[in-house]
């Protein structure tokens, strides 16, 4: 049997267990994660097993990126079969707070964000990425790690964690990983499991859309006919489609000259109560 990793629950007990590999000479990574672990995570596990000694994997359902109506209540808790599943990755730590941990009375102090935060997803979830940034930035805060891993799925969140290291000078390299996908193109994720049967046949739709837009730019058609081409194309399968964009993919700003910058499509949209996103290079 595996051993099990060390849990720690207060930022205190996992300073003290990177002190002791620091003295070792050993160098930190970190995965941080919401729980619901998947093969997307234990992908970022393993790519973290390549660049460090020693893994902390973060589970932490963030109270401060959900909206009163989102779906912070009904988000899977999964931690004794997370913790089973770091296990056979041979993880050393997890660290699982709980919200008074990492948001104690009295808390007063929040990460703000401009750049890549602005838009898209703040378009329609305008508190998020403040809750990202606070939780990840606490989270670095808390085991200094020399890498992190972020997976690209949420591509636009890693672009923020991007920027918020390189404007707080946080010494640790942020590593962005290829989204996992399932063998039908559906992009890995914990909400997936919120899908009916029907609806995650459905959910195809949304990396097929994006790939057939994808194709039509790459052939020198029109950015915006293609776009309103998967737009339609998701809205007919039975999506609400809250974006469907072309961005540069370095900073997220609207393309000047698409020809030449490098280009990432964004996609977010609705089936039933469920919201998912994507997105893929150009």
């Amino acid at each position: 049997m595996p051993a099990s990793p060390t849990i720690h629950r207060t930022v205190d007990d996992l300073r003290a267990a990177v002190s002791a590999w620091r003295r070792e000479g050993l160098r930190v990574g970190m995965v941080p994660t919401m729980g619901a672990l998947h093969s997307g995570h234990m992908e970022l596990v393993r790519a973290a097993r390549e660049r460090a000694d020693r893994i902390i994997v973060t589970i932490f359902v963030n109270p401060t990126q959900f909206a009163p109506t989102e779906d912070f209540g009904a988000y899977p808790r999964t931690e004794a079969s997370d913790v089973a599943k770091l296990a056979e990755l041979g993880v050393e730590a997890v660290f699982a707070p709980n919200a008074n941990e990492m948001y104690p009375a009295g808390y007063a102090t929040t990460v703000s964000l401009a750049g890549p935060a602005i838009g898209l997803e703040t378009d329609f979830r305008p508190h998020f990425f403040s809750g990202v940034a606070t939780v990840v930035s606490k989270l670095l805060i808390a085991g200094f790690p020399d890498v992190a891993m972020f997976g690209e799925k949420d591509y636009q969140q890693l672009m923020v964690v991007r920027q918020m290291v390189r404007d707080l000078r946080l010494p640790t390299e942020i590593i962005g990983l290829p989204t996992i996908r399932e063998a039908d193109g559906l992009a890995l994720s914990s909400r997936n499991a919120y899908l009916s049967p029907e609806e995650r046949q459905t959910a195809t739709t949304i990396s097929r859309a994006m790939r057939q837009a994808a194709e039509l730019v790459r052939a020198g058609g029109s950015v915006e006919a293609a776009l309103a081409e998967g737009r339609a194309a998701l809205t007919e399968a039975g999506f609400r489609v809250d974006y469907l964009v072309l961005r540069n993919a370095e900073t997220l700003a609207e393309l000047a000259n698409p020809a030449i910058e490098p280009r990432r499509m964004l996609a977010a949209a609705w089936l039933g109560k469920t919201r998912l996103i994507d997105n893929i290079a150009v």
